[in-house]
């Protein structure tokens, strides 16, 4: 579909994933655009205002114009997100870190752009999921991310084996995240679920000092100290 000459674009703008290291993961380019921009989608407004003042918009942080879109926003206020686009204003999308529409509410505000008919230009950052499966060693060729596993124990161990058994059937690397506070109790799930063959990869830290990626299998993480993953934002990749 021709884009409209009346209508705005919507720029998709990776953030950091947790320091102000701007120069290290944003193209000079991408922050350019995103400087001048003065109209955005956001899922927390306190992130996105560190963030925008870290790179430091033309027009002053306090006159931006910030809209929220996060999971408690209903779908049906979309179309009000949508409306300085088709006024012919250009929007720029952000997450709360690294890229938006990937793992992100704003998946549906970009579905909804191109029903009508909008530009979407994605800008190139920092996807903690990307660089997790770049690095882990793992099959790249196919891959599944699947967000969130159950929080009940007994449920979660029976996911688990239903993804290890995926990845064995299909030689698929799954990618899956936790709550931070939980990624102990999910580490010492794989551990006692996962046959000893199956390769496991954290990726902790994802472009921060503190970074971490490490692989081993199942048996030989079970015979090495096991790090720290508490509060720690970690990317699992399970490869059977």
């Amino acid at each position: 579909m021709a884009q409209s000459p009346q209508l705005g674009t919507l720029y998709l703008i990776p953030v950091t994933l947790g320091e102000d290291n701007i120069a290290k993961v944003l193209p000079p380019d991408v922050v350019s655009i995103s400087q001048q921009l003065d109209t955005f989608v956001v899922e927390s407004e306190k992130s996105a205002r560190h963030f925008l003042s870290t790179i430091k918009t033309i027009k002053p942080v306090r006159e931006l114009s910030l809209n929220l879109l996060n999971e408690h926003t209903e779908d049906k206020t979309l179309p009000d997100l949508l409306k300085p686009l088709l006024a012919g204003k250009d929007i720029g999308l952000m997450s709360d870190a690294g890229c938006p529409g990937v793992a992100d509410p704003g998946a549906k505000l970009v579905e909804l752009a191109h029903q009508k008919g909008i530009r979407v230009v994605p800008f190139v950052g920092p996807s903690s999921i990307l660089l997790s499966l770049m690095a882990s060693g793992l099959n790249g060729q196919q891959f599944a991310f699947l967000g969130y596993l159950p929080v009940d124990k007994s449920q979660r161990n029976q996911k688990l084996k239903e993804i290890e058994k995926r990845s064995l059937t299909h030689k698929e690397t799954q990618l899956f995240i936790e709550t931070p506070y939980r990624n102990q109790h999910m580490l010492e799930a794989i551990l006692s679920v996962c046959q000893p063959n199956t390769r496991l990869c954290l990726a902790c830290d994802i472009s921060l000092a503190t970074e971490k990626i490490v692989t081993k299998t199942i048996a030989t993480w079970k015979k090495s100290p096991l790090p720290d993953l508490h509060k720690r934002p970690t990317v699992f990749l399970l490869l059977a």
